[in-house]
């Protein structure tokens, strides 16, 4: 029977456990590459994944979790050797048993971070995950698990639809506030996969069933696509090396998220085929469970996405035109000098004053506009959160962008004509974006909303007959200007309630091109603002600076009750004044020095930080260097802005790819600072600190997140990189006088190096403080190995730093 036919027959499926602490039971090396056994000792996976077949798994993971050209660099072998030898053990291992099962592809994260959290390209990305898609050509699906980079998972997914007909299952690890580690969120997980057209998708790893029912809970109301749950047994015990939920405790929790759409379930760290063995007694006996049809929420409405923020579109959305060339002069020059800078600031102008997407047109003759799309995207993405629509004529810019854009955004736009249609609605269904369409085709814009929405429809019929979802289409019925086609304005509005009414579409609309050649344009474009919404429009394209046009729509969501309690209007609308000139440029800071800081502590190096503007950034330096001197640049501006930044990050006001771009521009002001030191007495280092991995663990995430942090907080970091002997750590803390060591260890089998190199320390008398970081680290623990600190991440890692070095 295919995967497939046995996926459609069965209410459930059932998935196996760990890996790689089963082998660690059975004897595996700290250290080692779990993945390397399988060419070394093919005897022992064969019999992990019989144990598991034999205990009722459907499905098993081959042993090829972190078989990539990153982590084998160094092992003698080739991807295709140890991913290969990984399937050919897995398929052998089912026929020896006799029983019906079958092997997915399994593959881990690359074990580097992209940018711009990290150094790797997406492009980079992808060619890893190409290899290891090829290499597994003979498994029967593949699987990307324990992903906690929304960007990385989308080079991963691509890479396995453009190279592999095999189905894809995708699963990230999600912390108990419903995100990842880089802040994606379980709604912008389940919009950005089923866009991609994934297979299955769901959560596995960091913990135990129970607090995973939240997770499934929130996938469950943004996709249909079948889930997966392949979570811990429960937490380990660094004293022990245990878990803790047994078998009968994890396979009744697991029975709980029958009433979810979660058709794959399995375990992962602590588990072993014993757990999968209790599954299956468990579900057997509750058979029943599984056939009934969940009434779980589901929201059936448009959505686009980042990473980390989604908007709804149940209510007016303001999205914001002011990233485009079109009569913008000072933009135009922008473009030609490459300034990303004056784009980035554009951006964060319009975010801050209320819109909820932003539109991107880099379109202009003399530059290469693909290029230059790529760069806007990625540089948008580094810094805000705020959903992007890609705005261009040209099918290729419009891929490229939506190749590396980290969500699900709008495309602006196909029309009617017949080439328009060919070439991009295929792009948007290939990436799962929404997409807006205008309605004019090869005879031009029709004079009657008829005409409009005829065309309307045919955009919409040619969309869902390739499988765009009828929520991802958006209408737009095209402004015309007022004063040369007056008669056009009532036909616009009435082509959007036709539009509404009986297509049942979501509509959009560029509202400024009304007033075009009219005295008193803001007037003009407000009101007839006011009657687009009267009439059903959802997604205004405007100029959100200009008070009168935000503050139309808010007060459109106040009257009809979209914004309960009138929150977002009176927040914005408190002091009326600031309503009154909101469209008038702010001329208060205007002969105040660069040095000059607020009573709340702005300022434009801070703010610069805070926005993610690097170049923008040093050339504040370099000014601030005029009046102050470097530590007073650091001690004054740059330590207090990376702390406002690290406060952020701790509320979840901000995630992690934010936080490391503050960091990055701070390395920037500090690489200006270090050049004028050629000039100065001042000494920039704050103090020497010793990062390690520690022996027997080769994870090391974590640990260069916090040297990027450490670095830009003025600290000098020596890296001693992953899997550290001991006996390193402490001829380098001697070497180097550090005064701070932070240890870092992922696996409860790595927990004992880690006491090891503390017991060294000691035992030589070393003058120095140690920190203590990773996944399976407790407070309790940490003292119980006579650890100075524990820290629970980047940000509590330079806190530690600053009571030990200052």
């Amino acid at each position: 029977m295919s995967l497939k036919d046995f996926i459609k027959n069965n209410d459930y499926v059932l998935l196996d456990g760990a890996m790689g602490t089963v082998l660690q039971s059975k004897g595996m090396e700290m250290g080692a590459l779990p993945e390397l056994l399988n060419i070394t000792d093919p005897d022992m996976i064969k019999m992990v994944h019989k144990d598991y077949i034999n205990a009722g798994a459907n499905i098993i993971y081959a042993n090829t979790f972190g078989a990539n050209r990153y982590k084998l660099s160094g092992s003698g072998k080739s991807v295709a050797e140890v991913v290969g030898a990984g399937i050919r053990n897995a398929k052998e291992a089912v026929k020896e048993s006799g029983k019906e099962a079958y092997v997915a592809l399994d593959v881990g994260t690359i074990g580097k971070l992209l940018e711009p959290t990290g150094t790797l390209k997406f492009e980079e990305a992808y060619d890893i995950y190409k290899e290891i898609v090829i290499s597994g050509k003979e498994a029967d699906v593949i699987v990307f698990e324990t992903q906690t980079d929304l960007y990385e998972l989308k080079a991963a997914v691509l890479a396995a639809k453009e190279n592999s007909e095999l189905p894809v299952f995708c699963t990230m690890t999600f912390e108990k506030n419903k995100r990842t580690f880089t802040g994606c969120g379980a709604a912008n997980m389940a919009l950005t996969l089923e866009g991609l057209g994934v297979d299955a998708m769901g959560i596995n790893c960091s913990l135990g069933p129970k607090d995973l029912l939240d997770v499934i809970d929130e996938i469950s109301k943004y996709t249909k696509v079948p889930l997966i749950v392949k979570p811990n047994a429960g937490l380990p015990d660094p004293l022990t090396n245990q878990y803790d939920i047994d078998e009968e405790e994890f396979a009744k929790q697991l029975l709980e998220f029958s009433k979810y759409n979660v058709k794959y379930y399995g375990g992962c760290c602590g588990s072993s085929p014993a757990y999968i063995s209790k599954l299956k007694e468990h579900f057997e006996e509750n058979k029943e469970l599984f056939a009934i049809e969940n009434e779980i929420e589901y929201f059936k409405d448009s959505f686009i996405c980042s990473s980390t923020e989604y908007v709804r579109v149940n209510q007016p959305i303001i999205v914001g035109e002011r990233i485009n060339p079109t009569g913008k002069k000072k933009f135009k020059e922008a473009l030609l000098n490459d300034d990303i800078d004056y784009i980035l600031n554009q951006a964060i102008e319009q975010i801050n004053v209320g819109a909820d997407v932003l539109d991107v047109n880099v379109g202009l003759p003399g530059i290469d506009e693909k290029d230059m799309m790529i760069r806007a995207i990625k540089a948008l993405q580094s810094i805000t959160d705020v959903p992007l629509q890609i705005d261009s004529t040209i099918p290729e810019v419009l891929e490229a962008a939506l190749r590396v854009y980290n969500g699900k955004p709008i495309i602006n736009s196909v029309n009617g004509e017949e080439k328009s249609l060919e070439a991009i609605l295929p792009i948007v269904k290939k990436y799962g974006a929404s997409v807006i369409g205008l309605t004019l085709d090869e005879g031009g814009i029709p004079k009657k909303a008829e005409g409009r929405f005829e065309i309307a429809k045919k955009i919409m019929d040619r969309a869902l007959s390739i499988g765009i979802k009828k929520e991802d289409i958006y209408i737009d019925c095209l402004t015309l200007t007022a004063s040369a086609e007056q008669d056009g304005v009532i036909e616009t509005l009435k082509a959007i309630k036709m539009v509404k009414e009986k297509l049942g579409l979501k509509t959009i609309l560029g509202v400024s091109n009304i007033s075009f050649g009219l005295p008193g344009r803001e007037l003009v474009n407000h009101t007839f603002l006011a009657m687009a919404l009267s009439y059903g429009l959802d997604l205004a394209i405007i100029n959100p600076n200009i008070g009168a046009m935000s503050g139309t729509i808010r007060a459109y969501r106040l009257l009809m009750g979209h914004d309960r309690n009138s929150v977002d209007y009176i927040n914005a609308y408190e002091d009326h004044l600031q309503y009154m000139l909101a469209k008038a440029p702010s001329t208060k800071n205007k002969d105040k020095s660069i040095a000059e800081i607020s009573e709340d502590g702005d300022n434009p190096l801070g703010n610069a930080i805070k926005n993610g503007l690097k170049n923008e950034g040093m050339n504040i330096t370099k000014e601030l260097l005029k009046e102050k001197s470097s530590m007073e640049i650091i001690n004054e501006y740059l330590i207090p802005a990376l702390d406002k930044a690290g406060s952020e990050f701790e509320k979840g006001k901000i995630f992690l790819p934010q936080l490391i771009m503050a960091a990055d521009v701070a390395q920037g002001a500090f690489s200006v600072i270090k050049e004028s030191m050629d000039t100065s007495k001042d000494n920039v280092s704050k103090g020497k600190i010793i990062l390690a991995t520690v022996k027997g663990d080769i994870h090391d995430i974590g640990k260069n997140i916090v040297k990027v942090l450490l670095e830009n907080y003025g600290y000098t970091v020596i890296d001693l990189g992953k899997d550290v002997p001991y006996e390193d750590v402490l001829n380098a803390t001697i070497k180097h006088n550090a005064k701070l060591v932070g240890l870092s260890a992922l696996m409860t089998t790595t927990l004992v190096s880690m006491k090891e190199t503390i017991k060294l320390l000691r035992d030589n008398n070393v003058d120095c403080k140690v920190m203590v970081g990773g996944a399976v680290l407790t407070p309790d623990y940490a003292k119980s190995i006579d650890a100075d600190y524990y820290s629970k991440d980047a940000k509590e890692s330079v806190d530690i730093a600053k009571l030990v070095l200052g």
